[in-house]
């Protein structure tokens, strides 16, 4: 019988208790677990973090739990996704980059056989395991516009350890209409009604929660909440746009500032650190065209923050009416900064559709004669608004500055965490996060699976951070489409693609703005050599690839 088979039988039945062996007491002890993640959403868009974008939920997380100011993505959806989900570099999980056969083991664009992911070493402890949103780590799609599934399926999330599954195979698309939305191990008719892909998401992982507590209330849950929301494109509907209506009208300079000025005093900035000038390629919002259409972009990115919070109010709400969210550990993240892609008209993706549901055309690209909102426009906020998002932050999503990599974290567990409304510094890393579920649960990870070794978890926990333990200083690396940096103490080492190293003192200046690489030339060269070991022993090729 097949290993990953065989823990699946072992978890959803109680009489077998897995764990017996495990430092964990009980399993009625454990703590459920809940990570939840943001798609495409800046550092400052939620309230707790700066942002004027009302998120009422998230906020009383905050003020319940524990924020890391430090906590790091890997700039990009798919590489975040395939890290988060194994303790790995994404090179290492095999997703280096998005997710299409590259040619080298570190870019087959699947979960390599040699990783075991959190829902599997979770199961195998006793765990029922459960996943409503966007997978995207594999492009065993099949014909997914046709919604027929693969011959062979392998690297979907029932094949990889969660019990019970709803969302979407591939990436972000439709909120009207998603591409490859799927339930277990099929692919799911076109949505009917009054269809909204965020309010799915939430309404499935909440019923989740119902079904787990009505299965037995002994066993501890794992779930993983993966929104697409507010990944472009803009989708919301008229009700929820008009709740923001007027709130951008000042334009994304005012924003920038209003955003800071909140920042610092919440404590999540300090006030030596200089705002990053806004971006050459953004006019002065007085000198911009077409302001409506402006607005109304930024309008719509915030009602689809908004309705991810109230979803993640359900979730929740459906914990406390089981009695449960004392004794979860909830983390709140996002998969990159701020996203700048700007859509054309001769954009062409798998997750745009040609017709709506009820055959109309859809439009694509970014036109200012065409308002955002509507199930047939396809568009994003773009360059201004991401510049924005990332307060006080240079750069965006695909690059790792700290615009494409900085993250809110999140984390409420009032049984397991001292402290309420804490900020603590870190840093940490999405390769931490299956360190910090299995330390909370107290299971130690898989070691083999189907015969085959698993790679040991590079990530450390995150436990003693959040309870505001000083972190214990450590390498952590990054590497996207050629840029690529080196954090180590208070020092990163950074660079864009095809450009030369720049040190940065990250308790000085987080914001990037004062190049120390000339004063340290010995530092660079020592973080550098540490760098290029990583990226050997990590699979890192070079950019771009031949493929």
């Amino acid at each position: 019988m097949n290993h990953r088979w065989l823990f699946f039988l072992l978890s959803i039945f109680p009489v077998v208790d897995l764990s017996a062996s495990q430092p964990a007491s009980s399993p009625s002890a454990r703590p459920d677990i809940v990570v939840i993640m943001a798609d495409d959403m800046g550092w400052s868009d939620i309230g707790c973090f700066g942002g004027e974008i009302k998120t009422p939920n998230l906020d009383q997380l905050a003020s319940n739990g524990v924020r890391l100011r430090q906590f790091y993505n890997t700039a990009r959806c798919c590489p975040t996704r395939a890290s988060l989900l194994t303790g790995l570099y994404a090179h290492q999980a095999g997703v280096g980059h998005m997710v299409y056969d590259g040619g080298s083991s570190g870019y087959r664009g699947e979960l390599s056989p040699t990783t075991a992911t959190i829902a599997e070493h979770l199961s195998a402890a006793g765990y029922r395991t459960y996943m409503s949103g966007k997978w995207h780590v594999t492009h065993n799609l099949g014909k997914a516009k046709q919604r027929i599934e693969p011959k062979k399926r392998t690297n979907w999330p029932i094949d990889r350890g969660f019990q019970h599954f709803f969302g979407t195979i591939h990436g972000g698309g439709s909120y009207y209409d998603p591409v490859s939305l799927t339930r277990g191990e099929q692919y799911l008719p076109a949505p009917e009604g009054d269809y909204h892909y965020t309010d799915a998401i939430s309404e499935e992982a909440a019923k989740f929660i119902e079904q787990n507590a009505s299965h037995s209330k002994a066993a501890p849950m794992f779930m993983y909440v993966a929104y697409t929301a507010p990944h472009w494109p803009l989708h919301a509907r008229p009700a929820d746009i008009e709740r923001v209506k007027g709130r951008y009208r000042d334009g994304w300079d005012a924003m920038r500032e209003a955003r800071l000025k909140r920042q610092r005093d919440i404590g999540l900035i300090d006030e030596e650190w200089d705002l990053s000038p806004r971006d050459s390629r953004i006019k002065n919002w007085q000198e911009t065209p077409e302001h409506p259409w402006q607005e109304r972009r930024m309008e719509v990115y915030a009602a689809q923050v908004e309705q991810l919070d109230r979803g993640i109010g359900r979730i929740v709400a459906a914990l406390k009416a089981q009695g449960r969210l004392e004794n979860t550990l909830l983390l709140f993240l996002a998969d990159n900064g701020g996203c700048a892609e700007e859509i054309t008209s001769g954009w062409k993706s798998l997750t745009i559709p040609e017709k709506t549901r009820d055959g109309r055309d859809v439009k694509n690209g970014n036109n200012p004669k065409m308002l955002p909102g509507p199930e047939v426009t396809y568009q994003s906020y773009g360059l201004p608004w991401a510049n924005a998002s990332n307060t006080p932050f240079l750069l965006y999503k695909h690059h790792v500055h700290e615009g494409g990599i900085s993250s809110p974290l999140i984390a409420h567990w009032p049984a397991g965490l001292e402290g309420r409304g804490v900020i603590h510094d870190g840093p940490g890393h999405v390769i931490d996060l299956v360190s910090t579920c299995l330390d909370a649960a107290g299971a130690a990870p898989i070691t083999e699976l189907d015969g085959i070794a698993m790679q040991p978890i590079e990530g450390v926990s995150l436990l003693p951070i959040l309870s505001g333990e000083s972190a214990t200083e450590r390498p952590i690396f990054w590497e996207h489409e050629g840029n690529r940096a080196v954090r180590l103490g208070k020092w990163k080492l950074v660079a864009r693609h095809n450009r030369p190293w720049q040190l940065f003192d990250m308790v000085a200046d987080r914001t990037e703005l004062h190049d120390l690489s000339e004063q340290k030339a010995q530092l660079v060269e020592a973080l550098e050599s540490s760098y290029q070991q990583w990226a050997q022993r990590a699979l890192v090729k070079p950019w771009p690839l031949n493929r």
